[in-house]
């Protein structure tokens, strides 16, 4: 498939592409040269929960089950 490079440095990527890899408004595309060949790949999605991870604690000595027993039907011991 063809596109045409315009004046401010744009690309129109084909309809037809852009529905089989996914590529909607607003998709950041990691763009690198290789072997005199223009090489575009879609970057992934950051894990929005990632800076999160390993940063909750649990209060005093409960046990990960026990925990959650507490969560899921409150103090009923």
């Amino acid at each position: 498939m063809d596109a045409t490079v315009q004046a401010d440095g744009k690309i129109s990527v084909p309809k037809e592409l852009r529905d089989a890899l996914g590529l909607d408004t607003g998709t950041v595309m990691d763009l690198q040269q290789q072997a005199g060949a223009l090489v575009a790949r879609k970057k992934a999605d950051p894990d929005v929960f990632e800076k999160w991870r390993g940063r909750g604690r649990l209060p005093g000595s409960v046990s990960t089950d026990e925990y959650l027993r507490l969560t899921r039907d409150g103090d009923r011991r």
